[in-house]
């Protein structure tokens, strides 16, 4: 096993005691990871990246429901345009983007660079997420009828991104579901994981069908990180979440930019 390899497992630890901690953010790194350690095509890291975070927020969902954090009426509307978006986007969109995308002069862009790079876009969003202090939400849960559609929007957007990236959208669905759906925080989070691992899961299956998998080293690396979410949890007993959470934040920052800066650099 080369030392890349190695640090990529010990990757897949530090994602799940991230999550664990954290209660998310932890699997936006596993892109990185298949593509730089394991030195995965973008396309088929974003694939194995969605089954990593669906079986990761999946693990996180059953400890939130035997806690009854998770608001199920909400998970469902949110959910449902949410996964039809994933597996459209897995299914069809993906595999149609054509390798190069544009030139300019001398300058070729392609669907591995765009994919990477919009990654790493996505990743200085959620940064910022991670960095601000979250506000509770103090109002109490009246006319949520009236906010489904945009709730049922933000299903649809975050699922597009989740298929193009591979990253849950956390930091995208939890605001939505605190200003749209009334929830406090907590139950945001706890809720976010259960519509994470629904639009993962299902959006990975669009790419069973197209993509050919290596089912034992997506099964390792998932365990891995489902370890990593236990000792993450024992952790959390020890240190303070909120300030590793902003920690994180600026860690993914500084990803983001090394990702820009090594994409573009590689092209030129």
């Amino acid at each position: 096993m080369e030392l890349f390899e190695i640090l990529g497992y010990i990757g897949a630890l530090v994602i799940g005691i991230v999550l664990g901690l954290i209660g998310g953010g932890g699997s936006i790194l596993t892109v990185p990871i298949f593509v730089y350690l394991f030195q995965m095509d973008p396309v088929i890291a974003t694939a194995y990246s969605l089954f990593v975070v669906g079986v990761s927020a999946l693990v996180g969902t059953f400890r939130n429901i035997s806690k009854k954090l998770v608001d199920f009426r909400i998970a469902i509307v949110f959910a449902i345009p949410a996964f039809i978006s994933v597996y459209i986007t897995r299914k069809y969109i993906v595999p149609a983007i054509p390798d190069e995308l544009f030139s300019v002069g001398t300058f070729s862009v392609t669907k591995d660079f765009g994919i990477m790079v919009f990654f790493a876009i996505i990743m200085l969003i959620a940064s910022i997420s991670m960095i601000r202090t979250p506000k509770e939400n103090k109002t109490s849960k009246t006319n949520i009828n009236n906010n489904y559609p945009f709730i049922i929007i933000e299903g649809l957007v975050v699922g597009l991104l989740t298929g193009i990236v591979g990253a849950g959208g956390g930091f995208l669905i939890i605001p939505a579901l605190v200003l749209f759906a009334g929830l406090p925080m907590k139950k945001a989070v706890a809720t976010s994981l259960l519509i994470i691992a629904i639009k993962s899961l299902i959006g990975f299956i669009g790419d069973v069908e197209n993509l050919h998998m290596d089912w034992t080293f997506l099964g390792v690396f998932s365990l891995i990180a489902i370890l990593g979410i236990f000792i993450g949890v024992w952790l959390n007993k020890f240190i303070d979440g909120k300030k590793l959470r902003k920690g994180f934040g600026w860690f993914v920052l500084l990803m983001g930019i090394y990702i820009i800066i090594r994409e573009v650099t590689n092209t030129l």
